[in-house]
């Protein structure tokens, strides 16, 4: 069995495609559902944020999981296995692993380094394993995955200055507009994302309104920042005022059509405004960068101004290589002693059975012996079977996960004719 990712991001995928093929809050536990039952498949977890949609399993047969998988993301994209294909990438065992330790340093992110897809990937594995679709395998990767993002920002500089999506959404409507100083500014959603927004904010000396489909968070993130709570339904009037708009949501229709924006212009005396749109789907009609008095920015801008800071920091990006190539060594010892483990226990139990045989068929002049003496046969005989393996077995599991582990392994497998 293998591990085994499938999946399109930023990188690969335009940003029409990455709308189409995330998998929202409200559709999630369809597609770990859809994944898992997959025949091919034993453990998934589903990983989707607004750079990436990604599906790992553990695979009982590669090209049937990958088919399987690939299937299910058309299924929620309404798209063609032709037209999905071009864009998807796959990575199996180690080349899977590299890549979740890449995804969880924030070395594979739009934004080098940002924070945010650390909590991203515990929640998608927190969620598939409350779901109990995950196993020892995952469980493992997962968890390891976790704690090489932690030592990426702890022990290098990877994620200073802008180190969040919605951090580089403000600052990159800052370097548009020199400074927000006296801006009104909306910002639409009271998420994850609309939070790191509103912080970034609060020392910006601005007007700020949040708007949320929830009312209840709406005023509290307002209030954090002595801003002003607004409603959904009333979208169209603070459109009118807002000098920028901010937006990342995980709504799955648009919020703010054409037509919305069109007719908060025509009502704005000639004033411009910046929309920011960092959500994957968009929240915004795209088609509005058109309307005359508004610059519309999406992810693929972002990913552009962010690319600017990528320089400056290749060193931290050489130390986070160094620790995720230092990790995932340790993670092949670790799962290759796991993969011998069965056959070593089958090779003690054979030995276990065959001397209590041998016991067992000498049991009538075994009888003719005191306890004391019986006693100490049987502690002789077996120091003499634990010495006999305790060779064996050490070096199985010191080669394990190496050419000449397989080697051994298969040697102990055909002399002692064992079928873990």
């Amino acid at each position: 069995m293998s591990v085994v990712v499938i999946g399109v991001n930023h990188r690969t995928a335009p940003l029409e495609l990455l709308e189409r093929t995330a998998i929202v809050e409200a559709r999630l536990d369809k597609a770990i559902t859809a994944v898992s039952q997959c025949a091919n498949v034993s453990e998934t977890v589903v990983l989707s944020t607004c750079n990436r949609t990604e599906v790992y399993v553990l695979a009982e047969r590669f090209h049937g999981a990958f088919q399987d998988v690939r299937d299910t993301l058309c299924e929620i994209a309404s798209v063609s296995p032709e037209e999905l294909s071009d864009h998807l990438y796959v990575h199996y065992d180690e080349e899977a692993v590299r890549h979740l330790f890449r995804v969880s340093s924030g070395l594979d992110s739009a934004v080098l380094g940002e924070h945010e897809i650390q909590g991203q990937v515990k929640a998608a594995w927190e969620r598939a394993h409350a779901d109990e679709v995950t196993g020892t395998a995952l469980n493992g990767v997962f968890q390891h995955a976790l704690a090489v993002g932690k030592r990426a920002r702890t022990e290098t500089a990877i994620a200073r200055n802008v180190a969040s999506l919605s951090q580089a959404a403000v600052a990159m409507a800052v370097e548009r507009l020199g400074s927000l100083a006296g801006k009104h500014v909306l910002v639409l959603g009271a998420g994850d994302m609309g939070e790191g927004m509103v912080a970034r904010l609060a020392d910006a000396d601005v007007e700020l309104v949040v708007a949320n489909r929830t009312w209840e968070r709406a005023v509290n993130l307002a209030d954090v920042v002595n801003g002003r709570a607004a409603k959904l339904a009333d979208l169209r009037v603070e459109l009118i005022a807002a000098d920028v708009v901010l937006t990342s949501t995980g709504a799955t229709e648009m919020l703010v059509e054409f037509a919305d924006l069109s007719d908060a212009m025509r009502q704005r005396a000639d004033r411009p405004m910046l929309v920011v749109d960092i959500a994957v789907p968009r929240d915004i009609d795209p088609t509005a960068g058109t309307i005359p008095g508004v610059t519309l920015l999406d992810m693929d801008d972002l990913r552009l101004f962010a690319q600017a800071g990528i320089a400056e920091r290749e060193k931290e990006v050489a130390e986070v290589n160094a620790i995720i190539e230092a990790e995932l060594d340790q993670y092949i010892v670790r799962s290759s002693a796991r993969e011998v483990a069965p056959l070593i226990a089958e090779f003690r139990r054979q030995a276990d059975l065959l001397r209590d045989a041998e016991l067992a068929a000498s049991a009538g002049r075994l009888a003719e012996m005191s306890d004391r003496d019986r006693e100490l046969l049987e502690r002789v005989v077996n120091r003499v079977i634990g010495k006999l393996l305790h060779q064996p077995t050490t070096r199985l599991k010191g080669a394990a996960g190496t050419a000449r582990g397989e080697r051994l392994a298969e040697a102990l497998r055909d002399l002692f004719d064992i079928h873990e």
